[in-house]
């Protein structure tokens, strides 16, 4: 019978009804093990602690390509649920976490119950588990938490002996820890039930003694391999049957003997990676589950090193749910999330008034702001922009550097992204479906610089103002950025622009109805808005202009109160303005048709108080 779940590339073929009816639940998504899993390994010592995180796609061979960075340089273990991936264990309690299918750094997560390293980790769909490990003592604690939440790790049970350095691997159920080191080096295997809190209960033992295995598995079978016994290295791949109990048999051999490797893979496959032999390994190889034998060279990792972690979105801890689908490609019935210009309905409002709370809200439904996650640090005057996909926040108080990011379709916590060319408050902030665009702020300066969305790392020059200016606002169409008011040092009514896809200086365009700074911004493809701000009188102002013609401003309507330094977002057809000060600060949301000049509404409230904030969508008038 023809497979059901087409080639991602040729997306036409045959579906089974309850595969149709499966992708719609999973909001359009093809199941695990299939093309375009992926394998990632993240820290280690190469010999110093490393904060490397890397990639390979589980079903071709080659390469590993950069991810990204940990929080910080160590030894970790890692467990995923097909969207997450965390990373925990080392010389600190803290656990990082990222998006399996996105690029970037990494984010915390929460903390374990106590500080160690040389742990072992694996997960189900719903728990990530960390078991064992050293800290100044071999320890026999287990933690879990849900993979998908944010927050510390809570106690799970024990192991039956405190033991270092043991591997894990699971299978939907169950977790499996195998080897490690008591007072010595031990060849015990045992389990716990994802379902249930509890002990560990014995499985059985492996062929011979070792610490520091790497292991897979297919969900029916787990594969250990390698690991260091007394005090050779080894090379052999073992089996058992995570279903039952008993001693496991011999599979095969890694292409050398070594210790200190991790595996990852899908549910076909198996890949090792990385180790010492002793020297620093980085060799990534790979077995065939139903071949059975000898392992295979794939690739080489980006550095060498050993006691990484890793983890994949399609291993066999987890039962047929989706992982993310690559955009232009749709099923029969999938729906992936509206994201774009005139589409995507998200809109987030990030920090401000040294908060670091992110918030959201649906542009096209009224009511109050939720919670989205967290930033970095806490931030006052900060500024956003965005793609459809990614959201960036950039600058703070008293003129950082740091910009960092989230994903609009996975709510949590923000990432670091990079750092911009100068430090920055209240800067203008605008962009396309590629570029970010950041320009003058305070300190008063003239800088304008850019970074791509897609891609992590230093934003890069892009040209000047016309004049140094601060407290100023930016908004845009998918070719135009506007900045416009702001402080030289009294207020202007100047409103300049730049071709985002290009490097250059901006030129003018027009005047503001009236001088004034802390203004806020929305826009659809074709309109700009500037929406309040000081002068310093807060003002209910809102002035709107044609992005693709250079002329003056024109009135729009009024806000439901003067406001200055408050967020401005939209969906292309609403525009969102939230908090502020009036000149106390407010919690409060106002919208307004863009189409349509007249006078704001009631959105509903934020969770707080706050000024100085950024915000940004996934649908804004500069996307396409």
């Amino acid at each position: 019978m023809a497979t059901s779940y087409p080639n991602r590339r040729k997306p036409g073929g045959i579906w089974k009804i309850n595969d149709i009816t499966e992708n719609r639940k999973t909001e359009g998504t093809f199941p695990i093990g299939g093309e375009g899993s992926r394998a990632m390994w993240a820290g280690g010592q190469a010999p110093s602690n490393s904060d490397v995180m890397e990639y390979v796609t589980i079903q071709t061979t080659g390469n590993g390509t950069d991810f990204g960075n940990l929080i910080a340089g160590m030894v970790k273990t890692g467990t995923s649920d097909g969207t997450r991936a965390l990373f925990g264990g080392s010389d600190d309690t803290y656990v990082d976490y990222i998006y399996m299918m996105t690029l970037g750094n990494a984010a915390d997560f929460g903390n374990l119950s106590e500080q160690r390293y040389g742990v072992a980790g694996a997960n189900n769909n719903t728990r990530s588990i960390f078991g064992g490990g050293h800290n100044g003592a071999r320890t026999d604690r287990i933690d879990y938490q849900t993979t998908a939440s944010l927050g510390d790790f809570i106690d799970f049970g024990n192991l039956s002996v405190a033991r270092f350095s043991p591997s894990g691997s699971s299978s939907p159920t169950r977790m499996i820890f195998a080897g490690g080191e008591e007072s010595s080096r031990v060849n015990t295997i045992e389990f716990v039930e994802f379902s249930t809190l509890g002990d560990a209960v014995d499985f059985g033992d492996l062929p011979s003694i070792a610490e520091f295995t790497g292991s897979v598995s297919d969900g029916i079978r787990s594969f250990i391999a390698g690991g260091q016994a007394s005090p050779a290295f080894q090379n052999s791949i073992s089996q058992i049957y995570i279903g039952s109990k008993g001693n496991s048999t011999d599979f095969g051999d890694l292409t050398a003997a070594k210790s200190g490797l991790a595996g990852a893979g899908d549910l076909t496959r198996g890949l090792y990676g990385g180790g010492t032999t002793p020297s620093k390994q980085n060799v990534i190889e790979y077995i065939t589950y139903a071949a059975g034998g000898n392992a295979t060279d794939f690739g080489d990792l980006t550095v060498a090193r050993d006691r990484l972690g890793s983890a994949s979105n399609a291993h066999g801890g987890l039962t047929r749910v989706g992982y993310p689908r690559i955009p232009e490609l749709y099923s029969p019935t999938g729906r992936p999330l509206a994201s774009g210009g005139g589409v995507g309905d998200i809109g987030v409002i990030m920090s401000g008034s040294l908060s670091e709370e992110y918030q959201f809200i649906n542009i096209s439904s009224a009511g109050n702001s939720s919670n989205f996650g967290d930033g970095l640090t806490s931030q006052t005057g900060n500024f956003g922009c965005s793609s459809a996909t990614r959201g960036i926040n950039a600058g703070d108080q008293p003129g950082t550097t740091t910009i960092e990011y989230i994903t609009f379709s996975t709510k949590g916590n923000s990432a670091d992204f990079g750092d911009l060319t100068r430090g920055a408050v209240t800067a203008a902030s605008f962009s396309n479906s590629t570029r970010g665009v950041f320009a003058g702020g305070e300190p008063s300066n003239d800088v304008i610089d850019y970074i791509t969305i897609a891609t992590i790392g230093n934003a890069s020059d892009f040209g000047d103002l016309t004049t140094a200016t601060n407290i100023t606002t930016g908004t845009s169409s998918t070719t135009r950025g506007l900045i416009g008011g702001g402080v030289t040092p009294s207020a202007t009514n100047v409103i300049e622009y730049v071709t985002i896809g290009s490097t250059s200086n901006a030129t003018d365009f027009g005047d503001l109805t009236q001088a004034r700074s802390g203004a806020s911004g929305a826009s659809s493809s074709t309109r700009g808005m500037f929406q309040g701000g000081a002068t310093p009188t807060r003002v209910n102002t809102v002035d709107y202009v044609t992005i693709a013609s250079t002329s003056n401003a024109t009135d729009f309507g009024d806000l439901t109160q003067g406001t200055a330094e408050s967020a401005g977002t939209s969906n292309s057809t609403r525009a969102i303005i939230a908090g502020g000060n009036t000149p106390s600060n407010t919690n409060v949301i106002a919208y307004r048709t863009i189409a349509a000049t007249g006078n704001y509404s009631d959105f509903g409230d934020l969770s707080a108080t706050v000024m100085q904030l950024g915000a940004c969508s996934n649908g804004h008038g500069g996307l396409s």
